[in-house]
């Protein structure tokens, strides 16, 4: 496989992926003798876009799984343009032009894909325009996110920034309000007014936020938590503050 082509896996991913970007795909492949009704569209949709396609046996799959779950279908795309801090303000400015709320959600030190996955996936069921993680110590995109995201990766961007304060200075200049999550803070989630344009900061799990990036935060906040366990998965806790957030804006 070339350096800059990546391996898709699943049927959302591949189907999402294909509808929104046809043209990065150079073949796929699928698991011989299926043909049922969630593959058959696929099969078609790529011919339609003219995709090569093949079909082969599941040992085959496998080995080029590595062990992820394929669903008997896999695809080799070209690699995704990279997005950064200029992209992010370009998304804050057409949002702001539409008269939207700015809504986005930072990622500090989350370097599980699987985690990452499920946040691109609650990102967009909450209408997160994107997301945004440093460079360095970040989970990047690759096949497991694409799986765990279920296609969210396809329509939620992702931002990789080199300095992730400034990036979130930045981001206060535009006239966004930063809430970041740490076990310390003294106020619940549930105390706050979060209406306005705004990004949420998740930590990683255990470490948290570094502390650069919470002295940065306008605002620190807590989930409330009632039993013996200290802290939430990171994509749990990233769900529950997100649709407090959509909830106060619709009330």
């Amino acid at each position: 496989m070339a350096k800059n082509d990546e391996l898709v896996f699943g049927i959302h991913s591949v189907t999402a992926l294909m509808e929104l970007t046809p043209e990065r795909f150079i073949e796929v492949w699928f698991l011989k003798g299926r043909d049922d009704d969630r593959v058959t569209p696929l099969i078609d949709l790529a011919r339609q876009y003219g995709v090569s396609v093949q079909f082969m046996h599941r040992k085959a799959l496998d080995e080029k799984s590595e062990g992820e779950q394929h669903q008997g279908v896999i695809a080799r795309v070209k690699a995704a343009k990279v997005l950064t801090e200029h992209d992010l303000s370009d998304i804050v400015e057409r949002t702001q032009a539409k008269n939207e709320l700015p809504f986005l959600l930072i990622l500090d030190g989350v370097t599980d894909p699987h985690n990452l996955g499920a946040c691109l996936r609650n990102a967009d069921a909450a209408g997160v325009q994107a997301i945004v993680v440093p460079k360095d110590n970040a989970a990047k995109i690759n096949a497991t996110v694409r799986k765990v995201a279920v296609g969210a990766a396809e329509t939620v961007p992702l931002i990789q920034v080199t300095n992730l304060a400034r990036t979130m200075k930045a981001l206060q200049e535009m006239g966004i309000w930063i809430i970041g999550t740490a076990g310390e803070a003294t106020q619940s989630l549930y105390d706050c007014k979060l209406q306005g344009p705004m990004a949420l900061v998740m930590g990683a799990e255990g470490k948290g936020m570094r502390r650069l990036t919470r002295e940065t935060c306008d605002e620190l906040i807590k989930l409330p938590m009632a039993g013996s366990v200290s802290s939430l998965n990171v994509s749990v806790a990233s769900g529950i503050c997100l649709f407090e957030i959509v909830r106060q804006r619709l009330s």
